[in-house]
């Protein structure tokens, strides 16, 4: 099934998804699949698996000289995928992003999905480069989201980048994009950032997952905008818990979402990770609650440092 048939399913009121990681070059499956075990009985509607392609990293030399070099970190997105698919029979989404890679890359990707029968993919224009003050395409690639959307829009119409004609062009893939209810760290304004949230719907997303947030307020502020604005599609808000002292500082810096300050007033208060942690279900918890009672049914969780957190969290939903 497609992500947005899915999501049109009535027949269940409180609905989970879940984003992980592909494991760390070297570190294989075990911890993965440990964690994606305790997802098990929660019933997942599918499971995200984000992609990182390679970045840029120094080291030091013999001489003392340092060289650049390009390092991948999280390689196995798509096996990752399959194997996810295989064991737990749960819908996967692979990201398929435009940092880092080629757009003749993009195609091998969709070929391999289309191979493994995924065909619901969330795309992303991904973070710029550490070392990078503003996004930089890679030659050869895509500068923004809709440039992947126009790719995958080809791709499914049966041809390649070179112009080609498929013999056999498969099943298309179904795709959502991003949003963002504090606007994009790089966006002038809410405005510009949800006119570009419409151009991807016209393009063909089917639904949109939102950036973390922790004021519900700010989120049913944007559905509101958003629909002023046309934008039908389904948004699905994206949730992740603090579960670490630092994570209560540098989740709002990275993510750049603010903090309501009745939760801040608290937050300030943990002198310990096990304190932050129970904070972070506590207003989690709460938090999800009110989305369903103002007629969300599916939520998004982001699991990374987080994950026994999360099924402590939807377990109390349950």
């Amino acid at each position: 099934m497609s992500v947005i048939d899915l999501l049109n399913d009535n027949t269940n009121a409180h609905r989970f998804s879940f984003e992980v990681l592909p494991p760390l070059k070297g570190n294989g499956t075990e911890t993965l699949f440990r964690n994606i075990d305790k997802l098990g009985d929660l019933d997942p509607l599918y499971i995200n698996i984000t992609t990182h392609h390679s970045e840029y990293v120094y080291r030091e030399r013999e001489d003392g000289q340092y060289e650049r070099l390009r390092l991948r970190r999280r390689p196995g997105t798509i096996a990752v995928a399959a194997a996810i698919q295989k064991r737990y029979g749960v819908p996967v989404i692979p990201h398929v992003i435009c940092s880092g890679t080629t757009a003749e890359k993009i195609e091998y990707e969709l070929i391999d999905l289309q191979f493994l029968g995924i065909t619901n993919v969330l795309l992303l224009r991904g973070d710029k480069a550490k070392e990078d003050r503003m996004f930089t395409a890679t030659p050869g690639g895509h500068t923004h989201t809709t440039d992947l959307i126009r790719q995958v829009n080809e791709f499914n119409a049966g041809r390649f980048i070179d112009g080609s004609e498929m013999r056999n062009p498969g099943k298309p893939f179904h795709y959502g994009v991003a949003a963002y209810p504090e606007k994009h760290e790089e966006a002038p304004n809410i405005e510009m950032d949800m006119k570009y949230l419409k151009e991807k719907q016209d393009l063909g997303a089917d639904y949109a997952v939102t950036q973390l947030f922790y004021d519900n307020r700010k989120y049913f502020a944007f559905v509101k905008k958003a629909r002023e604005m046309g934008i039908t599609m389904p948004i699905v808000p994206g949730i992740k818990p603090f579960a670490k002292l630092t994570q209560i500082t540098q989740v709002p810096k990275t993510f750049h979402c603010d903090m309501p300050q009745e939760l801040a007033t608290e937050a300030v208060k943990c002198k310990t990770d096990e304190e932050a942690k129970a904070l972070g279900v506590e207003w989690t918890t709460a938090q999800c609650k009110e989305l369903y009672a103002h007629g969300v049914r599916d939520i998004h969780f982001y699991t990374v440092s987080a994950m026994d957190s999360v099924v402590q969290i939807t377990k109390n939903l349950l």
